[in-house]
């Protein structure tokens, strides 16, 4: 397929700037690929759709405030670190992004916090944009990540394209998050609310959990029409044996299987063994799913309204059928749906 086949015309104002005022109550479109036709729900409503013993997956991936703004020595430019992972604990070295980049050379020092509290020193270039930087802190290292993280603010995607606010540490982020090392949140699970969790559990919906650690890969423009030659970036991910348990007995008793975002989606499809079935896993995916694409596990995604020309949007499409999907963002866009990491949801069933 081709990238300009993912093109479409997103008004700003239905790029939703903030989430629904209670996670559940966000709306839910419905695409049913048996039979095409087309569902408006609210986002609670979700479970008439499953039965007692059908799954749910999550990602448990947490967010951390990696965004920092900073000051260059001497000159005193204002500068945006962007945290992607840390690679050393001992040395405190991290890879980030910079902005803007042409300023920051080797050998700089760069300030952070109002007393100049935390500073950095740039030991490498990565790529245009990528430093690999080292902090200078005496303490340990809990204190140092306290230290840091108290500089940092939530990383809200920049489309929503509005300062911070303090309410954002909680809803940029799901309500089971655990393993910490995002810097873009599942978004398909800020809609579950812990209420809805419950009900899951007295309608004996089960539900478990493996760790993708999404990155800014995700926004990352693709700069290829022809998109087999794509190259995704690698995330790091974590599948273990009691998930591979829980979602292979789950389709040998050919239950519904339900991925929760499409971060969810790339990390079962990345440890698929060929009898179609998941595998243990503990390391890093590239794994870029576009149409046509045959799926063995699960048998419907939850996944919020996507950019055009984004990587998840051409996994949805995959999902569901491009056809399908495309016709379902017309529909989105003509009866404004919010689109976007706070927006709405899209629920795609495949029986």
């Amino acid at each position: 397929m081709k990238l300009s086949q993912f093109k479409f015309k997103l008004p700003e104002d239905q790029i939703a700037k903030y989430p629904a005022k209670n996670r559940d109550e966000s709306r839910l479109m419905v695409l049913h690929r048996n039979t095409g036709k087309i569902e408006h729900r609210i986002f609670k409503e979700i479970l008439e759709y499953y039965d007692d013993k059908d799954v749910f997956v999550f990602n448990d991936t947490k967010v951390f405030p990696a965004r920092l703004y900073g000051n260059k020595e001497k000159t005193g430019a204002k500068i945006e670190v962007f945290l992607l992972r840390e690679l050393n604990e001992e040395n405190r070295l991290w890879d980030v992004l910079v902005d803007p980049a042409r300023k920051i050379r080797i050998g700089n020092k760069l300030y952070f916090g109002e007393d100049d509290s935390m500073v950095a020193e740039v030991i490498d270039n990565t790529t245009s944009r990528g430093r690999t930087l080292r902090f200078l802190f005496d303490g340990t290292h809990e204190e140092f990540k306290d230290a840091l993280y108290k500089l940092g603010e939530t990383p809200l995607p920049r489309y929503i394209n509005r300062p911070v606010e303090p309410d954002d540490e909680l809803r940029y982020q799901n309500i089971f998050a655990k393993n910490e090392g995002a810097v873009v949140a599942p978004a398909a699970g800020l809609h579950f609310s812990r209420e809805l969790l419950k009900r899951m559990e007295i309608k004996g919906i089960e539900y478990n959990f493996l760790t993708l650690h999404s990155g800014l890969g995700n926004f990352r423009e693709i700069d290829v029409e022809d998109l087999t030659k794509h190259k995704m970036d690698s995330e790091q991910m974590l599948v273990t044996q009691q998930l591979v348990d829980f979602v292979n007995k789950a389709k040998d008793e050919n239950r519904q299987v339900c991925a929760v975002g499409t971060s969810v989606m790339r990390a079962i499809e990345s440890t698929v063994s060929t009898d179609g079935h998941m595998k243990t896993y503990s390391g890093w995916t590239n794994k870029f799913i576009f149409p046509p694409y045959d799926f063995t596990v699960a048998t419907s995604l939850i996944s919020n309204f996507h950019m055009p020309l984004s990587t998840m949007l051409m996994m949805v499409a995959a999902f569901g059928g491009y056809d399908f999907v495309l016709e379902a963002y017309d529909v989105a866009l003509k009866e404004k749906y919010r689109f976007g990491a706070y927006g709405d949801a899209m629920l795609i069933l495949d029986r």
